[in-house]
């Protein structure tokens, strides 16, 4: 499976667009707007997650599952669980809130 993050990283390190994603898997540009806006895992008719997920593949993606190794080379992304157990938009917010409040260091 694939979760819609890693869509949008896959995209991201392709530099490709949702448009160009959905003309190289042969599905409509709504499918991919759909597939990446959904919460976790991708829900899709299984066929065309197929498409996407082969596509992806062809142009040098490898889908990580949680908890599986990963067994190419090359430059990737990871997303780690956080040692406080909360939700990574909630451990970004908290560092911008630190990177926000004035510290010792400001002249």
């Amino acid at each position: 499976m694939i979760t819609s993050q890693q869509m949008r990283a896959a995209r991201a390190l392709l530099g490709i667009d949702q448009r160009q994603l959905a003309s190289l898997a042969g599905v409509s540009l709504p499918t991919i707007q759909r597939m990446e806006a959904s919460e976790g895992q991708v829900r899709s008719v299984v066929k065309t997650l197929v498409k996407v997920i082969s596509t992806l593949e062809a142009a040098g993606i490898e889908i990580i599952g949680e908890n599986a190794s990963s067994h190419g080379v090359g430059r990737g992304v990871r997303l780690k669980e956080t040692t406080s157990g909360g939700q990574p938009r909630r451990v970004l917010s908290m560092l911008f809130d630190q990177a926000e409040a004035p510290g010792d260091d400001q002249a």
